[in-house]
């Protein structure tokens, strides 16, 4: 009976597992981290009623929100000994949400890397969509499904990329939340501990590299390496002309990928 009752609560987290990502990006558009940040790193119930954007006839939901973003490891929940009410419980910042804090007034973006427009990216209805075709892609082999590559292309009509290239708006989502992973990861791939990984080289591309944040941070550890960054033509037409050491060559990786002792694609 037991493992019947571990088998179905298993299932249950399963199929309620996407409320994870949708109370974290329930949260970053709040601006709950920015409002706990902003609270000195803590706060009460009623400061981030005052604090936050929701009609105060749901405030109530508040609490059952940042109790279940602690419960997933986003928020810290501190409730008082003394057996207080509900409105004395605080909540603070983990090194998770502490990434979703976006105020540049404090410090400087090099320092405080934020990842919530990343997530918001994640967290995208087009990739809800495109996981709910997933069966019927993999099912079916004529129409919609065996003209597309991916469940994603069934789902949107275009590839991510593509959709990126053809509609505007989701295309500058789309760049801010890449490169907001890429100033995140930049530094880290640069100096901690991978010098080996780029020992004996003199070139690299970063394919598909952006605004070419990687590869100016891979340029700056290593200036004895020749860094470019293959990108599509809108993308290299809106980079700035002072980008440094960084060469930016126009181009569909699909179709040509410029000759370099390393080639460089995050995934």
């Amino acid at each position: 009976m037991a493992e019947l009752l571990q088998a179905e609560a298993e299932l249950w987290c399963h199929a309620f597992g996407y409320l994870k990502s949708m109370a974290l990006q329930c949260a970053i558009k709040l601006g709950i981290p920015n409002a706990i940040h902003h609270c000195g790193g803590t706060a009460s119930l009623p400061e981030l009623h005052a604090a936050l954007p929701v009609a105060a006839s749901k405030r109530p939901c508040v609490s059952r929100i940042m109790t279940f973003l602690a419960v997933s490891g986003i928020f810290r929940q501190e409730i008082p000994v003394d057996g207080e009410a509900v409105v004395g419980v605080r909540y603070s910042l983990t090194p998770a949400s502490r990434l979703l804090v976006d105020d540049d007034n404090s410090v400087s973006s090099s320092q405080h890397p934020c990842l919530s427009q990343f997530m918001l990216l994640c967290c995208s209805p087009l990739h809800f969509r495109a996981s709910q075709s997933l069966a019927d892609w993999l099912r079916d082999d004529e129409g919609d499904a065996a003209a597309a590559e991916t469940p994603f292309m069934m789902a949107n009509g275009a590839s991510l990329y593509g959709l990126a290239c053809r509609d505007t708006e989701f295309g500058a989502r789309f760049s801010e939340g890449m490169g907001s992973d890429s100033r995140f990861v930049a530094e880290i791939l640069a100096r901690s501990g991978c010098a080996p990984v780029f020992a004996g080289l003199t070139s690299l591309v970063d394919v598909g590299g952006g605004d070419g944040t990687t590869a100016r941070a891979i340029a700056r550890a290593y200036p004895h390496m020749r860094c470019s960054v293959l990108e599509l033509p809108q993308v290299v037409d809106a980079v700035p002309a002072d980008v440094g050491a960084v060469e930016f060559i126009a181009g569909d990786m699909m179709e040509y990928i410029p000759p370099a002792d390393a080639v460089l694609l995050k995934v």
